[in-house]
This record gives structure tokens, C-alpha cells and sequence, in this order.
């Protein structure tokens, strides 16, 4: 039976979904103001896994992941570029479902926008105002957090350490510095609202849009561990006073990428977009990297690390190279992989039953089965088995590409590997040329001689099939 940390009990617990057989599973998603980073790459590539192992389970599993699209720093970046803050959201979106896809994540169910659930914003707002659970100074409305007994629980702190010191805004507005806004002042940006023009406060939208979606009571809500405080907790809080029952049956956060040993950020000058990994290392080798580790802890982000997990994602996505599809399975396998992770997603040793059946098909021991059963295992951790390339010697690549010299006109000094890329480069000028017809010529050129372009956001790559 599958058990997972709850961070609100501090413990291991066995998973038992509210509806038999069905799961309500609400991530935060992306604020959409710049491009996605290595952070977000940890944080739902973990949960793209919980998502496919549920449903690896056989759950009916409704996954509903937020887009921020009205925020601080959005309306920062659109008064500097002088430009609707809707051409801001709009382009940091669509980047973030390229990095998503990019990376094999799996597309939520469902997507909430931020402004388009504003009525249920407000509507929630209302009924906290109403149950004397907030209070409105001067168009802002604010949450008492002392009024909720739970509060910091989730985040194992107590209202009392709280208020000693608190990580939180104080103004002279509030009634208490705990105290945390549903709705902003902001006659610039704002919206219509019983209070005046203004926006919803970042907690409020999560609350209203899991409300929306998937109801008042869901089965895992989860996240990055920099949201447990205070996201996370003013969500649980707000929602609980609203609805009047429990929020989330389970919470689930990952761990931080480090760098260093530091956490990354901008702040520290130690940002890696999702982009400027993928220049180096494909989506298998980043998935591997991330998986290696137990979601829960720290992942030290290092080339090293990195090197490592894109030869394994190699060894492991090339195995099943050239091998005909069994329609049997190795249960054996299988069983060892859902023990492993019905322990909290144990994805660490999830793997080693991955690369046990690696090591069988070296072996040629049940080449079939268990080739099958790699892939059939591998796809629910996620790894891309479309991009496994033919392994061939330099002397078989030396007689693929002889042809090539002459036919491009090309150098006869350069080695088999640069002679591809400068085929490439030509290409690739004819494509920036828009001559599209020599574009297909070339890529049909190299297919007759086994070797398959693939173009991608980050350039053309190549592999012999």
C-alpha cells in the first residue's frame, strides 16, 4: 500500500484517498513573470511522477496545477516595459509549458488562471468577513490569524514563536503582524470589489481556485518546501475558516535545489533557467539527476551530478535499443518497482530495479520481457524513451558518412562527427534563410543515410537510427 510523508502530521502515513479508488490533487503552480528555473524543474518533475504513479495505481486522478497571473512582480515588470500586464503573463505561460514539455511533464488536468476566479475570490472574502475571520481597513482586507486556533501547525511553528519575530509585513493597519492580506488597495491596477479597486492577495487565489476545481475538502495538496510558510499555512487557514472544513487530507513538499550548498536564487547570482541546463543535458539526464534523490531532501546542483545521471540516462534509455516489443512483463520487476515506491516514492530505488533490467538485457536474459518491462516501468518516472540513439563504433559512423563528403562538398579532413554538424550548419543557414526546400533536402539526405535530425528549441541534434 502506497505511504507518503504528510508534513501536517510529521509522519509517514498510508494513502487513503477521501473518495474510493479517486484522487483530488492540487500543485501551486508557476507565477508567470519570468522563465522557469532549475527549482521548478525539481518541483513538478516530483509531482509529475506522483501524478503518473497514482495513476499507475489505477487512481481516477484529478490533478489541478495554478497559473499566478496576477502578482507583484508581474505588474513590476509590465510598468517597466510599459506594456499590459496580460503580454507579461502571456509570454512567461507559454515558456513555461515549452520548459515543461521539454522536460516530459505531463500537462494538469486542469489549469486555473488567478484572474479568471476573482469572483470566487471575493466570494470567499465575503464569507471570511462574515464569520468575523477578517476585517477591511482603507480598501484592504486582512486575515486574524489568531482567531485560527490551527495556526502553524502545518508549518510546526506556534502562533506565540510567530509573534516573537515573526517573518511576516507589519503596518500600522493591522490588527495583529501575523495578519496577512486578501485584498490590495490598487486603483492603478485593480479590479472591482465591495472594497474598491484592488487585487486579491497571493494566498486567496489557491484557496478559491482548489475550492472551484475540485471542492471544499482534497487529498494531497502539494508544493516546493519554500511555500509551507507562510503559503501554504494562510491557505490552510483561510480555507478552513471559509469552508468550515478540513482543507487537505495530506500535504506533500519537495525539497530545495541547492547550489553550493546555498538555495538558488537571483538574489545570490546563482539562477539557472530550465533552458540553460537543457543546452547541455536532455530531459532524461535532468530527470535522472532529480529522481537519484529522495524528493524530500536537498538536491546539490553540480555538473559532476549532472555528467553522471546523463551517462546513466544513456545507458539506461539505450538499452532497449533495436529490440523487438514483448507483450509480457517481468511481475517480478514490477512488484520490487511498487514496493519501492509505496515507500514515500522512493524513486532512488525505484531506479535500481530500472537499471537491474539494464543489466539483464546486457545479459541478454529474457531480452524481451525485460525490455519491455524497463520501458513499461520507465515511463512512470517519466523518461523519454523516444530518445534513445543507435550506439555505433567510429568505424561503422566512418562508413555512414563517407558518401557525405562528396555530396556536401565538405572537407575531407574533418571526422565523421564534424562533418554532421557542419551539415547542420548549413542547414541550419537555409532554415534562417527560409529556404525551406534545401532544408528538407538536407534532412532528407541525411535520412537516406540512416542519420535523423531532430530540431528543438535549443538547436538541431542528430542520432543514427
Amino acid at each position: 500500500m502506497l505511504k507518503i510523508y504528510n508534513t501536517l502530521s510529521n509522519t509517514i502515513e498510508e494513502f487513503e484517498p477521501i473518495e474510493k479508488n479517486k484522487v483530488k490533487m492540487y500543485v501551486c503552480g508557476p507565477t508567470v513573470y519570468d522563465k522557469a528555473h532549475l527549482g521548478h524543474a525539481r518541483c513538478y518533475i516530483t509531482w509529475d511522477v506522483l501524478y503518473r504513479y497514482l495513476k499507475f495505481l489505477n487512481y481516477d486522478v484529478t490533478y489541478c496545477r495554478n497559473v499566478t497571473d496576477v502578482d507583484d512582480k508581474i505588474l513590476k515588470k509590465a510598468d517597466e516595459q510599459n506594456v499590459d500586464p496580460s503580454i507579461i503573463t502571456d509570454k512567461y505561460y507559454k515558456s513555461f509549458i515549452d520548459s515543461m514539455n521539454a522536460l516530459n511533464v505531463l500537462r494538469p488536468d486542469i489549469e486555473p488562471r488567478a484572474t479568471k476566479t476573482l469572483g470566487e475570490m471575493i466570494s470567499m472574502i465575503k464569507t471570511l468577513i462574515e464569520k468575523d475571520f477578517a476585517y477591511v481597513v482603507e480598501g484592504d482586507v486582512y486575515f486574524r490569524v489568531e482567531k485560527y486556533k490551527k495556526y502553524g501547525q502545518l508549518s510546526s511553528q506556534p502562533i506565540k514563536d510567530l509573534l516573537n519575530g515573526a517573518r511576516v509585513e507589519t503596518t500600522d493597519k493591522k490588527e495583529s503582524p501575523l495578519d496577512f492580506a486578501l485584498w490590495k488597495k490598487d486603483e492603478l491596477h485593480g479590479y472591482n470589489s465591495p472594497w474598491g479597486k484592488g487585487r486579491p492577495g497571493w494566498h486567496i487565489e489557491c484557496s478559491a481556485m482548489n475550492k472551484k476545481h475540485l471542492g471544499q475538502t482534497i487529498d494531497i495538496h502539494a508544493g516546493g518546501a519554500d511555500l509551507m510558510f507562510p503559503h501554504h499555512e494562510n491557505e490552510r487557514a483561510q480555507s478552513e475558516c471559509a469552508n468550515g472544513c478540513e482543507f487537505s487530507k495530506y500535504w506533500m513538499h519537495n525539497g530545495f535545489v541547492t547550489i553550493n550548498k546555498e538555495k538558488m536564487s537571483k538574489s545570490l547570482n546563482n539562477f539557472l533557467t530550465i533552458d540553460d541546463v537543457l543546452k547541455n543535458y536532455d530531459t532524461n539526464a535532468i530527470r535522472l539527476f532529480i529522481l537519484t534523490n529522495h524528493y524530500r531532501m536537498p538536491v546539490e546542483f553540480n555538473d559532476v551530478a549532472l555528467t553522471s545521471a546523463k551517462n546513466g540516462a544513456k545507458r539506461l534509455i539505450n538499452s532497449v535499443n533495436g529490440i523487438e516489443t514483448s507483450k509480457e512483463y517481468d511481475e517480478k520487476a514490477i512488484e520490487d518497482f511498487k514496493n519501492a515506491m509505496d515507500e514515500d516514492l522512493n524513486t532512488s530505488k525505484a531506479l535500481a530495479i530500472l537499471f537491474s533490467l539494464v543489466d539483464k538485457i546486457k545479459k541478454n536474459d529474457n531480452k524481451q520481457i525485460s525490455a519491455n518491462t524497463l520501458v513499461y516501468l520507465g515511463s512512470v518516472l517519466g523518461f523519454d524513451f523516444s530518445l534513445s540513439e543507435k550506439e555505433v563504433s567510429e568505424e561503422e559512423l566512418k562508413e555512414i558518412v563517407e558518401p557525405l563528403y562528396e555530396a556536401f562538398n565538405l572537407d575531407k579532413n574533418l571526422d565523421s562527427k564534424e562533418l554532421i554538424e557542419e551539415i547542420i550548419k548549413i542547414r541550419t543557414l537555409a532554415r534562417n534563410n527560409k529556404d525551406w526546400a534545401k532544408s528538407d533536402e538536407i534532412r532528407d539526405k541525411l535520412l537516406e543515410h540512416k542519420i535523423q535530425l531532430k530540431d528543438g528549441k535549443n538547436g538541431t541534434t542528430w542520432q543514427i537510427i
